[in-house]
């Protein structure tokens, strides 16, 4: 029976995951993504039911758009994969409680940022409003410990940003300030600042490689919105164990 959950959640995600796409791309040019078909980004042509099984279509069309050829872009095969493989191992870490909501909406609103992030350099500030309310009656009904841990981590995560801003003119993005703020939501105080030093961390260190290997230049504006997901993911699912971890050294 176990197995049966984790591959449902499994499944879940992957259908999830390319709505998210759909969000993601489209919600920063207006376009609706309702209402309107799935079409071909190249050739406009509208795709059928089958052209729209997640993974699976991308997978026997050899990431090839059926009609003109061109290829597909692997960030939707990614989220997809992604978004489903989030959505089991927050079953299988947290199991069914109400904290697998938490978790499930926390991975919507980050898949959604890491599509239009990575694709336009936009944190929109229509996800996160769409997503703090919904944040704040969770925490409102399943607490942090203290539970003014999530007051002061919004406080915090909105804070440390808006200082970089002022101190570098410029050198972070407002809608990064905006995420972490929405972020300390749910992780609390300790906890923002974790992911925002993994993000910092993970940012040098993946920058470096992409400069020395020429993949960008010194110049070219990058996005952190990728950094601040892997981070808070890495903090939210394994927080605990790695101050254990950093405690244990410092002992």
């Amino acid at each position: 029976m176990e197995y049966f959950y984790i591959i449902c959640f499994f499944t879940f995600g992957i259908v999830f995951g390319s709505f998210f796409n759909v969000i993601g791309l489209r919600t920063p040019k207006n376009e609706p993504f309702i209402h309107e078909r799935s079409h071909c980004p190249s050739c406009k042509h509208q795709l059928s039911w089958y052209e729209l099984i997640p993974l699976l279509s991308f997978i026997i069309q050899g990431g090839k758009c059926r009609h003109c050829k061109k290829r597909i872009s692997l960030i939707y095969p990614a989220i997809e994969l992604l978004t489903g493989v989030l959505f089991a191992i927050s079953y299988m870490k947290i199991g069914f409680n109400l904290e697998l909501v938490t978790a499930l909406f926390l991975i919507s609103m980050l898949m959604i940022i890491l599509v239009s992030d990575i694709t336009y350099m936009l944190i929109q500030n229509k996800v996160l409003l769409f997503f703090l309310p919904i944040f704040i009656v969770i925490r409102v009904f399943n607490p942090l410990t203290p539970w003014w841990s999530s007051i002061v981590g919004a406080a915090v995560g909105f804070g440390i940003i808006a200082l970089i801003i002022i101190v570098s003119r410029g050198g972070m993005g407002a809608g990064d300030m905006k995420l972490f703020g929405v972020l300390g939501i749910i992780l609390g105080t300790k906890y923002v600042l974790l992911a925002f030093f993994l993000s910092c961390l993970a940012g040098a260190v993946i920058g470096m490689l992409l400069l020395v290997t020429k993949i960008i230049n010194r110049k070219q504006p990058v996005p952190f919105g990728p950094y601040i997901v892997f981070a808070t993911l890495i903090t939210y699912f394994y927080g605990d164990s790695l101050i254990d971890w950093y405690l244990s050294l410092m002992s």
